[in-house]
């Protein structure tokens, strides 16, 4: 046992020993007022006495009516008046009475005794349970409100402070325990709905179970593309046919073909490239290189132009890995089931015939660089544009094709509903319970998976083990709770976490306050990458400060990697394929991702080839990179759980929309000198909108200025406040199954900001596209959106402002 054990079980048992004497003591002040009133006809008077924690408990003194003085009916002691049930008592019973003045004195004797020996016990009980390192729990907390409805209620502060709690999670987080969850969880069959990831799924419920973390599982029923059991995807060019391992889930099926045309990495500005210099991608099939954005992105991009089918192949140039080597994904332009669109996939839903407008119009396949090579060498034309031909298969030229260069795109993928389960513990928060951070990680892979699912899920075990360990064995108090979430399907798109989503949003977004992924978080060694809600810029530039580095000890991961603009060099937007994305722009949940990596991407995702050994080709120390992702993410969730308010940076989002709007005015000014706009539409509503913003982000840091932090109630209060920001930036004006990420400033669709500046540059280049009332619809309801926000972050209704 050591000394600390002991000492805590010494001073425990020192408290259960006081508590028996106050009830002692208690029980003989009780009996001697009994005596000294026995037989007494009165009235009762109750003298509450509350103890030093606010206990509602009381004694109740039996008083002579001789002592009694009269009570109106507004609640004042009345000197002169009495009521008519009352007798009228002469000088005989007068308080000059010499019996009443023996009474009294006895009285008062009694009730500074009692006083005394309350007051006595409660300080000898406080100075027990703060040396014994205790805090108060729900268990020890008041049974009722203070008698005085007008004071609210007071927090007791936790005996650890935030060194002390950064000190146990560094010390606790052990690479011998990770590299024991990664040997627990590594496994090379657990594609989403298989047996082995369901195996997965209920080791990580008795990890939960064992823990005391009131687990709990949440099951859906999916729709997801496989490949046919016999069978494979095949591409025909020329006379040869060649059978494609690899596949796209959710493309459409059928068969394509067209001329073959190399789009670069059919990204906008790639094809906007090829109109420019006058190639027609009507009916084409488009030939392009994995990477740089998503695959989802690329189909949706040449479905734009009118193509009839995508081939993407990974380039040895971007890909160190053997030619024949087989690329797995999903085209669905979106996140969770596509065809339960904006509602969850649960059992006893009525499905009603629905799609995603995120699904594929044409076919889509990936094929080997093997095959790539095959089909480029024979395609003729124009040389590819500037830049394009710095690929890296052998023997070719990169042409971008000829109309006489036909390939035929064959999909036979199968639509199959699977079962999946994401499985969930919880820590309970001891002031707030109802409010929430959720760190989850995907459980599901291809194949091994062992970067993209494996170190996450052992990782977020880990930390429910030191942080649950924290508070058995250490007094770690969160205020507020922690829930670790284990997601399946996340390689169809985020399927698990999103149906979630879906199933319990109006619940979510009102009570978590943030997200933390812990996918693929180790991918290298040379730098470090995060993608997050601007409220949380801040929290995250803290958190590098405070994590010393993996590879220098003596260093922080901040001085290791910040450079001399810390958000130039760590930070990234959040892309789609991010798996935090529907927690940010589906739901309004402020999110981060963030990875230790190399200079360019890890090259094995989506592939059979995510293996340790492969992992740690590119990470020379993985259980010592994940100790260090491990201290990043429980760093940030401890400190959301810890302080009074959350540490969300409200003044961030303001940097954010001044740009994007002074952008839209550089524009609208443009466009209105040139008689392309009417003067009517005006820039200075957006400004109002925006200054309305910043008036309630300054009003809100004025209240914490004034506030009391031991205030439970006005903090929170200040929190709800704060959380809403996120949520209130998704515009309540679209659909969520049409626009399912709405949020204004980082989603994407016609509610966005950024679609405001597509609309007027597409005015500006006269496009077919534009739309002037489009536009002016746009504008209002942005505005309103931005002004919503300010008016909710100001709080009470009438400290908005309503210049609009």
């Amino acid at each position: 046992m050591s000394p600390q054990v002991a000492f805590n079980q010494h001073a425990d048992s020192s408290a259960r020993g006081g508590e028996a004497i106050q009830e002692d003591k208690m029980d003989q002040a009780r009996t001697t007022i009994t005596k000294i009133f026995n037989g007494t006809e009165g009235s009762y008077t109750r003298f509450l006495t509350q103890n030093m924690e606010e206990d509602s408990s009381h004694v109740e003194m039996k008083l002579s009516s001789d002592m009694e003085e009269e009570v109106g009916e507004n609640g004042v002691v009345d000197h002169g008046i009495h009521h008519h049930a009352r007798p009228s008592y002469g000088s005989k019973n007068g308080l000059c009475n010499p019996r009443n003045i023996c009474i009294v004195a006895t009285v008062a004797i009694v009730i500074s005794f009692v006083f005394g020996i309350l007051i006595g016990s409660n300080m000898y009980k406080k100075t027990t349970e703060e040396a014994s390192g205790s805090c108060t729990t729900p268990d020890s907390a008041p049974a009722s409100a203070p008698a005085d409805d007008d004071v609210s209620p007071k927090e007791t502060v936790p005996t650890l402070d935030w060194s002390d709690i950064t000190a146990l999670l560094k010390r606790k987080l052990t690479t011998s325990g990770i590299e024991k969850s990664l040997r627990e969880f590594s496994r090379e069959d657990h594609q989403a709905g298989s047996p082995g990831d369901e195996i997965l799924a209920n080791k990580l419920l008795t990890i939960f179970k064992d823990n005391s973390m009131d687990p709990w599982i949440d099951t859906h029923f999916v729709k997801v593309q496989n490949l046919p059991k016999s069978g494979t995807n095949k591409v025909t060019f020329g006379s040869n046919t060649y059978s494609e391992p690899g596949y796209l889930s959710y493309s459409a099926t059928g068969t394509a073909q067209g001329a073959a045309l190399y789009a670069y990495y059919g990204r906008e500005d790639d094809l906007r490239t090829l109109q420019d210099i006058g190639i027609d991608m009507k009916e084409r099939v488009l030939l392009v290189r994995a990477g740089k954005n998503s695959y989802a992105e690329k189909v949706a991009n040449a479905a734009k132009v009118n193509a009839s089918a995508v081939l993407i192949y990974p380039d040895p140039a971007d890909y160190s890995f053997n030619e024949d080597t087989a690329l797995l994904g999903h085209v669905h332009l979106g996140s969770g089931d596509p065809y339960t669109p904006g509602f969850p996939s649960f059992n006893h839903t009525q499905f009603p015939p629905a799609k995603s407008s995120g699904l594929p119009s044409i076919p889509a396949q990936t094929i080997r660089a093997s095959t790539a090579a095959a089909i480029m060498r024979g395609m003729g034309g124009r040389s590819s544009p500037r830049g394009w031909a710095d690929g890296g298969l052998q023997d070719v030229e990169y042409k971008l094709g000829n109309i006489n260069n036909t390939v035929s795109v064959e999909v036979n993928n199968v639509l199959t509903e699977i079962q999946i389960h994401n499985v969930f513990g919880v820590i309970k928060g001891y002031v707030d319970p109802d409010r929430y951070v959720v760190i989850g990680a995907q459980r599901d892979a291809w194949g091994s998976g062992f970067a993209k699912s494996t170190v996450g899920t052992s990782l977020l075990i880990e930390l429910a083990r030191v942080i649950n360990s924290m508070i058995h064995e250490d007094g770690f108090r969160p205020r507020r709770s922690i829930v670790f979430a284990s997601w399946s399907a996340g390689e169809y798109g985020a399927v698990g976490a999103t149906e979630w989503l879906e199933g319990y949003l109006p619940s979510l977004n009102m009570k978590a306050f943030s997200y933390i992924s812990l996918d693929g978080v180790v991918t290298g060694t040379t730098s470090f990458k995060a993608s997050a809600s601007p409220l949380m810029y801040g929290l995250i530039q803290s958190t590098l400060k405070e994590v010393s580095s993996p590879t220098d000890p003596n260093r922080s991961l901040f001085a290791q990697v910040a450079g001399a603009n810390w958000e130039a060099a760590v930070m990234e937007p959040m892309t789609m394929d991010d798996a935090a994305y529907p927690f940010l722009a589906f739901s309004g949940i402020p999110s981060v991702s963030f990875r230790f990596t190399h200079d360019k991407p890890y090259p094995f995702f989506g592939t059979l080839l995510d293996t340790r050994r492969n992992l740690e080709s590119k990470a020379s120390n993985v259980p010592v990179l994940t100790k260090a992702a491990g201290e990043m993410a429980g760093q940030i969730a401890l400190r959301l759980v810890h302080d009074h308010l959350l540490r969300l940076d409200t003044e961030k989002y303001l940097n954010v929309m001044r740009i994007q709007v002074n952008k839209i005015n550089k524009e609208v000014m443009s466009l209105q000198r040139n008689g392309r706009l009417p003067k009517t539409l005006q820039m200075k509503w957006f400004m109002s909108a925006i200054g309305s913003y910043s008036r309630a982000s300054r009003n809100l840091f004025s209240t914490i200025q004034n506030s009391d932090l031991d205030d439970v109630e006005q903090c929170r209060i200040i929190n709800d406040r704060i959380m809403g920001v996120e949520r209130d930036l998704l515009s309540p004006y679209v659909s969520p199954r049409n626009t399912p990420f709405r949020h204004i400033l980082l989603g994407s669709g016609s509610c966005t900001l950024q679609d405001v500046l597509t609309q007027l540059t597409a005015i500006r280049e006269e496009s077919a596209s534009a739309d002037v009332d489009l536009l002016k619809n746009q504008f209002a309801l942005t505005t309103w959106t931005i002004q919503s926000c300010a008016n909710a972050l100001a709080g009470n209704v009438w400290d908005m402002d309503n210049d609009l």
